[in-house]
């Protein structure tokens, strides 16, 4: 029985077999297309859907789906011909296997699809799960434990939405929870601030109080930043460290983004996975695993580097040793390499490179490439076998899914002004030419540590060789490295 997925939110792409599930936005070149002037706009588009599911609907093959919020409209319109039966709306699972099946399809919750995801692609034959974000259809937060059973902490946790809408509150705009868990570095502890939160946890249909804005509007926007992360960190120990039934932890959902919580979790388990499309982007894959397992009893774990392959040409070969010693010297490269990584952080293949042992080239690439703010850090590429030599944890993350304290004085260029970075470990064979290239780095400085950040200038990562040219050509970057095909502006 071959599985089709497909999972209706605005973020996955297209995905069916769980081949492709990049971001949507990396093709349509829109940022965070929240409210798309035709409902069709979200995706699956209508030309996928006819191109792929369509001619291939019958008994034979297994057509998979999970929905968000944002997706209901769209699957009562796309599906209403082809599936007599909604009532798909009203499952609410009670373990992570639960699911609903026809003879037409087959359904599972929001939140299943995020566990399902990060456990299955843990390679833990037990775990503890931990699904949280902002709201799904049934839940915005649960915990799985190792018997299977669901327990929905909601009402305690459900705190994916505040971070959003304090986002925007606090002038970001909606969806933008990581800016404002950059910020947080910046501030204090604000009592008022925490009081607004007690409150809207304790609503609930969980509200901000009456008046919450002018609290916004006179404590400094770092020390509301601090706050919150102050008090979901609390949160978390509260009700999430009591329900451990294992050592491994899954955690999956938007919120699985903020890796200050992620280390916590740490503390608590001694094994913390947090898969590389840890939100709403990495539902469809979700959606595929979770049939492919429970019908077929089969574990696909997928490839983090599962995006197209790129045709390109150029002019003059590179050799890594000379990358690495431009980035020694200053200049910063924008990196392209085989197929885009999957979810929300660039993982060596679509990257901005730079030397972490330079102070001043947070500033410099906020100012002149990125052109956000400045108060945004950026993250380290380590060799994993040198992490514990620069960083305070006791678990490698090869995903840049954790935030940890920075125990070197050598890398100020990725250090947080609270002395933090969110790092990627980096395993050669994990991605060989990433590798070979943070250890040319490292023979030449002593330093097996390279920045790395998103390949972006305000708009989506860039996906194809096209785009990249694109962005290279608009912004401050020195050098672009197609493949083994170096490109320099004619005034370097």
């Amino acid at each position: 029985m071959k599985t089709f997925s497909i999972a209706v939110n605005i973020h996955d792409h297209n995905s069916y077999d769980g081949v492709f599930h990049n971001q949507v936005e990396r093709h349509n070149r829109i940022k965070h297309n929240l409210n798309p002037a035709n409902p069709h706009d979200v995706v699956p588009s209508r030309k996928f859907f006819d191109e792929h599911f369509i001619p291939n609907y019958n008994k034979d093959n297994l057509f998979a789906f999970t929905i968000s919020n944002l997706g209901q409209q769209f699957v009562r319109d796309l599906l209403e011909e082809t599936l007599s039966d909604t009532e798909f709306f009203n499952f609410k699972p009670t373990g992570l296997w639960d699911y609903r099946k026809t003879d037409d399809y087959y359904y599972i919750d929001h939140h299943q699809s995020h566990a399902a995801y990060a456990f299955l692609s843990s390679g833990y034959t037990q775990s503890d799960i931990l699904a949280i974000d902002g709201r799904g259809w049934h839940y915005s937060c649960i915990f799985i434990d190792k018997y299977d059973n669901i327990i929905d902490v909601s009402k305690k946790l459900g705190v994916g939405g505040l971070w959003n809408r304090l986002a925007q509150d606090i002038g970001f705009g909606y969806l933008h929870a990581g800016k404002v868990m950059g910020l947080a570095g910046f501030g204090k502890y604000n009592a008022e601030v925490h009081d607004m939160i007690d409150m809207y946890m304790q609503n609930p249909n969980h509200k901000l109080p009456k008046g919450y804005q002018k609290i916004l509007d006179r404590v400094p926007k770092e020390d509301v930043a601090y706050t919150l992360q102050f008090a979901t960190e609390k949160l978390i120990e509260e009700y999430i460290f009591p329900l451990k039934t294992c050592d491994n932890l899954c955690v999956a959902g938007g919120v699985a983004y903020n890796g200050y919580i992620n280390e916590q979790l740490t503390k608590r388990w001694t094994n913390v996975f947090v898969p590389p499309a840890s939100g709403d982007e990495g539902q469809s894959l979700g959606t595929y695993m979770h049939a492919e397992y429970t019908q077929n009893n089969n574990i696909h774990i997928p490839d983090v580097y599962a995006g197209k392959e790129y045709n390109y040409i150029g002019d003059t070969k590179v050799d890594l040793k000379e990358v690495a010693q431009a980035i020694a010297d200053g200049k910063i490269v924008g990196w392209f390499q085989g197929k885009s990584e999957s979810g929300n952080r660039a993982l060596g293949n679509r990257s901005i490179l730079a030397d972490p042992r330079n102070a001043d080239i947070k500033n410099i690439i906020n100012s002149k490439i990125k052109l956000r703010e400045d108060f945004r850090p950026f993250a380290p590429s380590v060799l994993e076998e040198h992490y514990k030599e620069y960083f305070d944890t006791n678990q490698p993350s090869p995903y840049m899914s954790r935030i940890m304290p920075v125990i070197s004085d050598a890398i100020p260029g990725v250090t947080h002004v609270d002395g933090t970075a969110r790092i990627q470990t980096v395993q050669r064979e994990f991605n060989p030419r990433y590798y070979d290239l943070i250890n040319a780095f490292y023979a030449l400085t002593g330093v097996p540590i390279l920045l790395n950040t998103s390949f972006n200038c305000q708009e989506p990562i860039v996906e194809t060789p096209e785009d990249a040219i694109a962005t290279f050509n608009k912004c401050g970057l020195d050098i672009l490295v197609i493949g083994d095909y170096i490109i320099r502006k004619t005034n370097d």
